[in-house]
């Protein structure tokens, strides 16, 4: 926790608790800035419990979602520190600094779909388990998405899937880049016939409601280290050795083993009491194994026509639901030639999901109702109350 005043003085205002300085000082210097354990100036006020410095950081965009070389990020450091005000605090900047962060990149977003061709295409959803008789009660799933200009729909009939337990529906997800932000995002339950508007802006109470389970749980740290990654041919054939090719649907593919991908998972619980401990004792369990190191196949398609940088632009409109943001973190990294038509991915210790882009096709003839919310459907705000 030691300052390097010389070098960070931001840091030694807060160490000191000079607030009229820090003050006077943010209008000129780097308020993200590290020292060498990587805390910024936000993490060592939380640290300290100097609560006007934190608010005067905040004031100034301080960020929230950043990790010290330990993995914490500020809002960790304040719920082990256990003060509910700082803690608030930093929830409402984290949701505000999500926000402007979502804006920056829309207009670029929204151009790259525009350029984009329009499209069909399906990716199959398995998920499957080494534990034994696991596998056979796992779901799976065929998403269909339709991409028109910079609009997106995506159906699906696996409505959640966490911790083991999975729901099944009708849901249609509708992203459309031409609406003002806290229109653009809309889910439809199409056998109840409703639909509900992703909320742009959480209500205090919604807030108040997450810092009470942020104070009563296990703070997490998990990380996936992709330093000592590696890509290799995967291999066929027992004396005649020879590059493994097969046919994933329309599409040639060749195959690779990734090697060395490490999920590291730590926690701390100094602010809980032995009754928070009781009471989040299952929920935490599939989550506290451990290290865990995983070994994928990844098939790489060098005549699929969508690039895997349109990939990743239709990601960054539908990674924030479910399970796609586990794809889009592993789409980020950097992958051989060719498009990853079939990955598997680790989505919890004992649980990996096989992903298989089994249709694409470019089509001048998707219809614009598509991505229209029809007129019978009925309004719930709450249909969905974890989005």
């Amino acid at each position: 926790m030691a300052s390097e005043p010389d070098s960070l003085p931001l840091h030694e205002c807060v160490f000191s608790g000079d607030v009229r300085r820090l003050s006077s000082l943010l209008r000129t210097h780097d308020v993200s800035k590290k020292d060498k354990h990587g805390n910024t100036a936000l993490h060592l006020a939380v640290m300290l419990g100097r609560k006007e410095c934190v608010h005067l950081l905040l004031a100034h965009g301080a960020p929230v979602k950043v990790k010290n070389l330990a993995g914490w990020s500020p809002l960790a450091e304040a719920i082990s520190y256990g003060d509910r005000q700082t803690i608030s605090s930093l929830v409402r900047k984290l949701k505000q600094q999500a926000r402007e962060q979502m804006e920056e990149r829309r207009p670029n977003l929204v151009n790259a779909l525009n350029q984009m061709g329009d499209f069909y295409m399906e990716l199959k959803w398995d998920f499957q388990s080494w534990v034994p008789l696991v596998s056979r009660i796992l779901p799976s799933d065929v998403c269909r998405i339709h991409k028109k200009g910079s609009s997106i729909r995506l159906d699906t009939t696996l409505v959640d899937f966490n911790d083991m337990r999975w729901e099944r529906g009708d849901i249609t997800f509708l992203f459309n880049g031409d609406r003002k932000p806290n229109q653009s995002l809309t889910v439809l339950d199409n056998k109840a016939e409703l639909y509900q508007r992703v909320r742009y802006e959480e209500t205090e109470a919604e807030i108040e409601d997450e810092v009470d389970i942020l104070m009563s749980s296990d703070i997490m740290a998990a990380q996936m280290s992709t330093k000592s990654i590696t890509f290799t041919r995967a291999q066929t054939g027992w004396i005649f050795r020879e590059d493994k090719k097969e046919m994933v649907g329309p599409f040639h593919s060749e195959f690779y083993v990734i090697n060395g991908m490490l999920l590291e998972s730590r926690k701390r619980r100094e602010h809980l009491s032995e009754e928070d401990l009781q009471k989040n004792k299952a929920i935490m369990e599939s989550f506290t194994k451990g290290s865990t190191q995983g070994f994928d196949n990844n098939g790489e398609s060098p005549d699929f026509p969508l690039s895997v940088d349109m990939l990743l632009n239709v990601l960054e409109v539908i990674a924030p639901f479910k399970h796609f943001s586990k794809l889009r973190e592993f789409v980020l990294m950097k992958l051989p030639p060719g498009f990853p038509v079939k990955i598997d991915i680790p989505i919890l210790p004992t649980v990996t999901a096989k992903i298989t882009f089994q249709e694409f096709a470019f089509r001048n003839d998707i219809k614009s109702e598509l991505f229209e919310i029809p007129s019978y459907y009925i309004e719930d705000p709450n249909r969905f109350p974890d989005l």
